[in-house]
C-alpha cells in the first residue's frame, strides 16, 4: 500500500513538472503555474521596458563599430591558374580593406590582390563595385585599390608610434570571406619585428590577441577612439587559424608610402647603393675594428648614393667560412644620430626616409670616426 502511494505521489509531481515546463516553452514567460496537488505562485522577474542599459565599455565598443564599419570593405580577387591539362582555371581569394578618402582609394594588403585579374569590392551596404589596382608595395605588403562610388566614408588614420602593450584594440573585417562586418576585440600584446611566410619583413609589427582569421587581411586594427593604427596582415598558428597571435602593419609605415602609391603606383624607396655585412663582437675582434657593432660596407654600387658621397667599400679579400668577402670598407655605426647595430637597424632607418632625402652617416674609416652627408637615391635607379 505504501509503495502504491509513493508511485502516485511521484506521478503527480512528474505531471506537475511537465505542465509547468511545457506551458512555459509554448506560451512564453509564465507568471503563475498550478502544481497538481499543491497550488502556488511562481514569481518571474522580467526586464523593464525601455532601452538596453550598457556599461561605458560596451557603449564604446558599439560606438567604434558604428563609426568604422561603413568604411570597411570586403575584397574578392580573381586570378588565373592552369589545371593539369593546361586549361585556365579562375581562383578567388578573399580579404578586407578600408576607405581612406572620398575619391574611393582603399588600403589593403598586397597579398590580397597579388596577381589579380579582377578585383571586386563590397561595401557595408552590400553594394558591389569593380576595383582598379592603383599601387602596390610588395616589400611592405601594402596595396591601394580604387572604386567609384557615392557617399564614401573614409576612416581616420591614427598614430601607431604611441601604441603601448596592454592598450585595447579592435579588428574589423571579413573572416573566412563570409562573415562580413565582424568585429573582434583584444589588446596590443607586443611590438616586434616579424617576417611573413613569403619573406616580407614587418618592422615594429603590432602583435594582438584580437581574433584575426583568413579574410581579415587588409582590414583595420583600431584604437579605442576608432582610429586606424594598423593593417591586419598575418596570424601565427599551426593550422592557419586564429590562435591569439595576430600581426598588423603599423599605420605609420603605411602613411609613409601612401602618397607614392596613389601618385606613382609604386614606392620611391631610398637606397644607399651598398652591399653590407653586419658586425658582431667576435668578427670585430678578428678583423681589428674599433667598435664591436655596426654594418660594414663590402661594396658600393657604381654611381650610387654611397659612392657619390665618397663612402668606400672593401679592398681586402677574406673568407667567412667558405664565403668570400671584401674587408677594409667603411663601418656604418649611426645615421642622423640613430645607432646602427645591425642591418635591421639600417633597414628601419631607411624605411623612414624617401628617395632624395639627405642623411648624415656616422662611420669609422679605419680607426677614424667621421660624419658623411649622403643624398639617398631611388631604389629602382639601381641595377
Amino acid at each position: 500500500m505504501r509503495l502504491g502511494r509513493l508511485f502516485l505521489v511521484a506521478a503527480l509531481l512528474a505531471g506537475g513538472f511537465y505542465y509547468f515546463t511545457t506551458h512555459h516553452r509554448a506560451g512564453g514567460p509564465v507568471s503563475e503555474a498550478r502544481w497538481l496537488g499543491r497550488p502556488g505562485t511562481v514569481e518571474v522577474t522580467e526586464a523593464a521596458a525601455g532601452p538596453e542599459q550598457l556599461d561605458p565599455e560596451e557603449q564604446n565598443n558599439i560606438n567604434v563599430y558604428k563609426r568604422v564599419v561603413p568604411s570597411v570593405v570586403n575584397i574578392i580577387s580573381t586570378s588565373m591558374s592552369f589545371d593539369f591539362f593546361y586549361g585556365v582555371v579562375p581562383e578567388q581569394g578573399a580579404g578586407s580593406g578600408f576607405v581612406i578618402d572620398k575619391e574611393g582609394h582603399i588600403l589593403t594588403n598586397f597579398h590580397v590582390v597579388a596577381n589579380a585579374r579582377q578585383v571586386e569590392v563590397t561595401l557595408s551596404n552590400k553594394k558591389k563595385y569593380k576595383a582598379q589596382v592603383i599601387g602596390t608595395d610588395r616589400s611592405h605588403d601594402l596595396a591601394i585599390i580604387k572604386i567609384t562610388a557615392p557617399n564614401l566614408q573614409p576612416v581616420t588614420l591614427g598614430d601607431s608610434s604611441r601604441l603601448q602593450v596592454g592598450q585595447k584594440v579592435y579588428a574589423i573585417g571579413n573572416p573566412f570571406g563570409i562573415f562580413a562586418g565582424t568585429m573582434t576585440r583584444g589588446i596590443v600584446s607586443s611590438i616586434r619585428s616579424v617576417r611573413e611566410p613569403d619573406g616580407v619583413f614587418i618592422d615594429e609589427a603590432i602583435q594582438t590577441d584580437a581574433a584575426i582569421n583568413p579574410g581579415n587581411s587588409g582590414g583595420p586594427l583600431l584604437n579605442s577612439r576608432g582610429e586606424v593604427i594598423g593593417i591586419n596582415t598575418m596570424i601565427a598558428g599551426p593550422a592557419g587559424q586564429n590562435s591569439g597571435i595576430g600581426f598588423a602593419i603599423p599605420m605609420n609605415t603605411a602613411k609613409a608610402v601612401l602618397n607614392d602609391l596613389v601618385t606613382f603606383g609604386t614606392v620611391r624607396r631610398p637606397t644607399l647603393g651598398i652591399r653590407s655585412l653586419p658586425i658582431g663582437p667576435e668578427l670585430a675582434e678578428q678583423i681589428g675594428l674599433p667598435v664591436d657593432y655596426g654594418v660594414l660596407i663590402i661594396q658600393v654600387t657604381p654611381g650610387g648614393a654611397a659612392e657619390r658621397a665618397g663612402l668606400r667599400g672593401g679592398n681586402e679579400r677574406a673568407y667567412i667560412g667558405n664565403v668570400p668577402i671584401l674587408l677594409g670598407g667603411d663601418l656604418i655605426v649611426a645615421i642622423d644620430g640613430q645607432e646602427v647595430v645591425d642591418q635591421q637597424d639600417l633597414a628601419h632607418i631607411m624605411n623612414s626616409h624617401r628617395a632624395g632625402d639627405q642623411v648624415t652617416m656616422t662611420i669609422y674609416r679605419g680607426k677614424r670616426k667621421m660624419d658623411v652627408k649622403v643624398t639617398l637615391a631611388e631604389a629602382r635607379e639601381q641595377a
